[in-house]
């Protein structure tokens, strides 16, 4: 498997798991949409499903993952200059 594919899957992957929760919440019948001027000051549990749980968290260690390979594991491409008739 090529490199830009595997970056680019787990770039898909990880937008996919920051959207979908969001999607799926809003389409739900009767989700309890709370306003501005309801609010009490103060915070307020959101009950959430073990699989979003799951979800968020694997995309966010995924993500870690791939920073810490990009930034510490990954080879540069960069070569060391060689001098060529005294330049």
């Amino acid at each position: 498997m090529k490199k830009a594919t595997l970056l680019g899957t787990l770039a898909g992957f990880g937008f996919l798991l920051g959207v979908l929760p969001g999607a799926i919440a809003s389409e739900i019948p009767g989700y309890p949409i709370q306003r501005a001027s309801e609010t009490t000051g103060q915070f307020q549990r959101i009950e959430q499903s073990l699989g979003n749980k799951v979800a968020v968290t694997l995309g966010g260690v995924g993500l870690m993952g791939l920073e810490l390979w990009w930034f510490l594991f990954s080879k540069p491409k960069s070569q060391k200059a060689t001098s060529a008739d005294d330049i």
